[in-house]
């Protein structure tokens, strides 16, 4: 065996490790995403039998929803290499379920409630996917798409906020379909990310998934609460 022939052996093993690893993270980022919304679904179960997230002012709600959320995020950050790094993902999408129970008890208290929440869950499955789908087919590079689609959230971010003072409701709407092409994209270059083995971490590919599944859902079901809503 000759050294060209070592060396293409030596590469070949090198692109199957690599392929093998993105696989891992990929399918390690599905599973801990799925657990993930079971945390969320009893923190919103929780915040609408106590009341806890109602019973907050706007003002109150957005203070304690920012604070939680980058504290969260950096904790995520500190831990995502050790064995908290879990617990205190799932730690985070509990009390994001609890800020969420404000929007899914009001939407519940329509007489078609139930089936509004229901159509954005299936809304939302259906962009990710999409998005999932397209991840695997695109051949590209997404990386430089990244910054914008940072520089879109934190616009989305700052009219949301300016919109607690404002409360103008087309500015909400607004708001709500742009953020759900935003995170839309922003699941398919996460996802892409993991595929081109930029992202090793599963903890923090997760992280980044949930977020755009949290904001696809709770714009979808915003909207159809305001223009799908029943009073009857």
């Amino acid at each position: 065996m000759n050294l060209q022939q070592i060396d293409l052996n030596a590469r070949t093993a090198g692109t199957m490790a690599g392929a093998a690893q993105q696989q891992r993270v990929l399918r390690n980022t599905y599973w801990l995403l799925a657990l993930s919304m079971v945390p969320t679904v009893a923190g919103a179960w929780l915040g609408i039998a106590t009341g806890l997230s109602s019973a907050l002012s706007p003002m109150v709600s957005l203070v304690v929803f920012l604070a939680g959320a980058f504290g969260f995020m950096f904790a995520i950050e500190k831990t995502k290499n050790s064995a908290a790094g879990v617990p205190v993902l799932l730690a985070f999408t509990f009390f994001m379920g609890v800020m969420l129970s404000r929007l899914v008890g009001t939407v519940l208290g329509l007489s078609n409630g139930a089936s509004l929440v229901m159509t954005a869950f299936a809304g939302t499955s259906a962009i990710f996917l999409g998005m999932a789908m397209l991840s695997t087919v695109i051949k590209r590079d997404l990386t430089s798409m990244g910054k914008w689609l940072f520089i879109g959230a934190v616009m989305l971010l700052v009219a949301g906020v300016a919109n607690v003072f404002i409360q103008s409701s087309a500015l909400m709407i607004t708001v709500a379909v742009m953020a759900i092409g935003i995170f839309s994209a922003f699941i398919l270059h996460d996802l892409k990310r993991v595929q081109d083995g930029l992202e090793t971490n599963y903890i923090t590919a997760t992280l980044g998934v949930y977020l755009s599944l949290f904001n696809v859902f709770q714009s979808l079901l915003a909207l159809l609460g305001i223009f799908g809503g029943n009073d009857d």
